[in-house]
């Protein structure tokens, strides 16, 4: 895996606080962001890195793993197993006058060499019994807006180079996370791959508000439907629908429409509710005659 500089990513020092962290995170990922990027495939990169550098350096385990392993931070349990493994070897076997210093460091050489020379040699002592290591798992976002969630899509997206092409299932919410087995780091002397953790994370709708399944929406209506009622068509996620206004309405009445809310994950065909509230625009800009109308209608 070639190295990268996640603190040059996120263009901050390696003393900077998790505060700093976050905030440089948040200003690069707007920046990069492929919905103000489209078709910008250098952007697209440059978003799935800051990303990477964000789950690793947001990360206080993981972030001090980095800072002492380097690019070889994602094999950091499986050195302290052959560490652990290793000493013990020495212990049990007399007169073995041992090959590797198991001291802070490696002299200048990388972990992965260390590995490979620990456990890929053929013969020798220490190739009597291979270990078998697991890959480390990843971590990974996938940013969506809240149309993208409604519906079951595919999407392509980069990790550790890597593009990978997943359907994303309609209802998913904000923060939830699957697991795709296997697509992590590859594992050592055989042993299995990691797995790869997506964590979803979507953002605010400028219309519709989620809670849960059901959604919440403010529709304005004029003061004359209002008050002598009439029809009204409201803009649904899948299509408009034509309502019927009682007369005299009040600004801030409720109405609900089964089934017009957001779809239950993995169950299709079942969604929740939309909850639509009334507010009432008053008018503007009246004439002098209106304006007289209206004074009628106040002494009546």
């Amino acid at each position: 895996m070639d190295f990268i500089d996640y603190y040059s990513v996120l263009g901050v020092p390696k003393t900077a606080s998790d505060d700093d962290i976050k905030k440089a995170y948040r200003k690069l990922a707007r920046k990069h962001h492929p919905d103000l990027n489209p078709n910008d495939a250098e952007a697209n990169k440059k978003f799935q890195q800051i990303n990477e550098a964000n789950e690793v350096l947001s990360n206080p385990e993981n972030r001090k793993k980095y800072d002492q392993y380097g690019k070889d931070w994602q094999h950091a349990e499986q050195f302290e197993q052959a560490r652990q493994q290793q000493q013990s070897r020495r212990q049990q076997a007399q007169g073995d006058t041992g090959e590797y210093d198991f001291s802070d460091g490696f002299g200048g050489a990388d972990f992965s060499d260390f590995l490979s020379s620990m456990f890929g040699q053929e013969g020798g002592p220490r190739n009597r019994q291979q270990t078998k290591f697991r890959g480390q798992d990843y971590q990974a976002e996938l940013h969506l807006n809240l149309r993208d969630a409604y519906t079951t899509h595919k999407q392509t997206m980069t990790v550790d180079g890597k593009n990978i092409r997943i359907t994303v299932p309609a209802g998913i919410e904000n923060g939830q996370k699957i697991k795709l087995a296997g697509y992590g780091s590859p594992g050592m002397n055989g042993g299995p791959n990691g797995d790869l953790y997506i964590t979803f994370v979507i953002a605010d709708d400028s219309r519709y508000k989620r809670k849960g399944n059901d959604l919440y929406v403010d529709e304005e209506i004029d003061l004359y439907t209002a008050m002598l009622g009439g029809d009204h068509v409201v803009e649904t996620m899948d299509g408009k629908v034509k309502l019927t206004v009682k007369p005299e309405t009040q600004s801030g009445t409720k109405v609900r429409l089964k089934g017009k809310g957001f779809p239950v994950y993995k169950q299709d065909g079942t969604f929740g509710d939309l909850y639509i509230t009334w507010q009432v625009k008053l008018p503007t800009n009246l004439t002098d005659q209106q304006k007289e109308l209206f004074r009628q209608l106040s002494t009546l």
